[in-house]
């Protein structure tokens, strides 16, 4: 019996394929297949490179403090102490708080030196301690993100204004809450966006330098004032 050579009736078209339609059935599967293996080969190479991720977060070592060299405030004062005439402020902070910066600081404008330590608490809040020499009302009003005092606490001795900035709409940046008191020829302004207990802390840690500063009256002046 001879083999039958009609062709086999598509049922989709109810008759069988024209050349050209098969081969556009062809083509068609054939780029298919090639979308199906791109897509295969995207979804395998994403996986290796989670996993070569996943692997350098759980292998590699890493460090369980701050990456950021703790600085010496301390030995920064000392070392900056004999170009300033007055007792700069060296606190004794809680364990654990660390300092990432100390330095003397001259301010745009006015001109206002000024001693700064900044403070990271364990929670990494932050603390600045600026103590500036002959500040005026201008430099105070900066530093404190033009806020008003709202009270004044007494620590160790020491009065305190108060700027509690947390509920304003203007922005404080890290000024959220501020003590600020003077001294002789010392303003003193503590603040940051830790709480206003830890602020008072270093505030407390200020005191004894705060009541040794010498009244403005016998202090000398730095050489060159007064001359144009």
């Amino acid at each position: 019996m001879a083999k039958s050579t009609a062709k086999p009736i598509v049922a989709e078209l109810g008759r069988p394929e024209t050349p050209e339609e098969t081969a556009a059935r062809k083509a068609e599967q054939s780029r298919l297949y090639r979308d199906r293996k791109t897509l295969n080969n995207l979804l395998y190479a994403l996986l290796v490179c989670v996993g070569l991720v996943a692997a350098i977060v759980f292998l590699v070592p890493r460090s369980e403090g701050s990456l950021l060299q703790d600085v010496d405030f301390a030995k920064v004062a000392a070392d900056a102490q004999p170009s300033m005439p007055i007792p700069l402020a060296v606190p004794v902070v809680p364990e654990g708080w660390t300092s990432n910066a100390a330095e003397v600081r001259t301010s745009n404008g006015d001109d206002i030196v000024s001693w700064y330590i900044g403070l990271i608490t364990p929670e990494k809040q932050y603390i600045g301690i600026t103590q500036a020499l002959d500040a005026n009302p201008t430099w105070l009003n900066d530093q404190v993100a033009a806020g008003r005092a709202s009270d004044v606490v007494t620590i160790d001795g020491v009065s305190w204004d108060v700027y509690d900035n947390r509920t304003s709409s203007a922005d404080v940046g890290n000024v959220e809450y501020a003590l600020t008191t003077e001294s002789g020829r010392s303003t003193y302004v503590v603040f940051g966006t830790a709480t206003p207990d830890e602020i008072a802390t270093v505030a407390g840690a200020l005191s004894e330098n705060v009541l040794a500063q010498p009244e403005s009256s016998t202090i000398p002046a730095p050489a060159g004032d007064g001359e144009k």
